[in-house]
């Protein structure tokens, strides 16, 4: 696979039969927020939107109407501009998994369906990262997307805040990973780069790790998005979707702890990249 059948393969997927899109709002230093749009009614969904002018502008440049704001967890650099939505929107529900949410009106569990449109928006749990967080999943016409947040970002996971590797691992596995693997992932952070270079030193001779990573590097230059990877090509480097394979990571950790299970060298992998871990042992995580 060549760095230009990555993006042709991404390209491709974005074509949703005129059901449905996605307008990637960039805002503060490296969030995202983003519009989901129903193109049979020009109806919308603001998904944390965090700069409300910013997204406001680009949905009434589209004419668009936004009828639900959706937030996928508490933390301010997603939640932060939900006060201001709703002054702006008064009449517009704020929904979120998490009571902490700021201005949240609707709260959510598993399963749950918001209308956006004609579009059905599924609620999927994903507590790891807050104890709170959720994601968005719409799936029209064999066409899917999947909203992120800070639980998965291309090629990599968020950090653990408040969950546990096994949280972190059920997200992943049990929750994303069964989705369609042609489904659109948006995160919530631009930080594509740095994640597969990380992912890198891990699996070095990864090949489509490194064609997305050159990828990835041409559009940082260009500043353009890296957005929207698919699950399936986060199964083929992502090393937080990959812990049930060997890497130099997991060989080192299974040197020490023999007995580690692929939740054990999840844990391991989000301790070695965000505290600078050497090897640990299992009773460490």
């Amino acid at each position: 696979m060549s760095g230009t059948t990555i993006v042709s393969k991404i390209i491709q997927n974005m074509v949703t039969k005129n059901k449905f899109k996605v307008i990637v709002v960039p805002v503060l230093q490296d969030n995202y927020s983003y519009l989901l749009v129903d193109e049979l009614t020009n109806k919308a969904a603001a998904i944390d939107s965090v700069e409300p002018e910013k997204v406001l502008s680009v949905a009434k440049s589209n004419n668009l109407t936004i009828e639900s704001i959706l937030t996928t967890h508490h933390h301010w650099d997603h939640a932060g501009g939900n006060k201001k939505m709703k002054e702006l929107l008064p009449n517009v529900p704020i929904y979120g998994g998490d009571d902490r949410v700021e201005a949240i009106s609707n709260k959510v569990g598993d399963n749950d369906i918001i209308n956006v449109g004609e579009l059905k928006v599924r609620v999927l749990f994903s507590p790891a990262h807050t104890s709170g967080h959720v994601l968005y999943y719409v799936n029209k016409d064999d066409s899917s997307c999947v909203f992120t947040g800070d639980t998965l970002f291309i090629g990599g996971c968020g950090r653990l805040f408040e969950g546990s590797a096994a949280q972190m691992y059920h997200a992943l596995y049990e929750v994303i990973g069964k989705l369609p693997n042609d489904t659109l992932v948006y995160c919530g952070h631009e930080y594509t780069y740095k994640n597969l270079l990380f992912a890198k030193t891990l699996e070095p001779h990864n090949k489509d790790l490194l064609e997305m990573l050159e990828f990835s590097e041409k559009q940082k230059e260009k500043g353009q998005p890296t957005v929207p990877s698919t699950v399936g090509l986060e199964k083929s480097f992502n090393p937080f979707m990959r812990v049930h394979l060997d890497s130099t990571a997991a060989q080192q950790f299974k040197r020490e702890n023999p007995d580690a299970s692929p939740i054990d060298i999840l844990g391991y992998k989000t301790c070695f990249k965000f505290k600078g871990a050497k090897v640990l042992s299992v009773k460490q995580l």
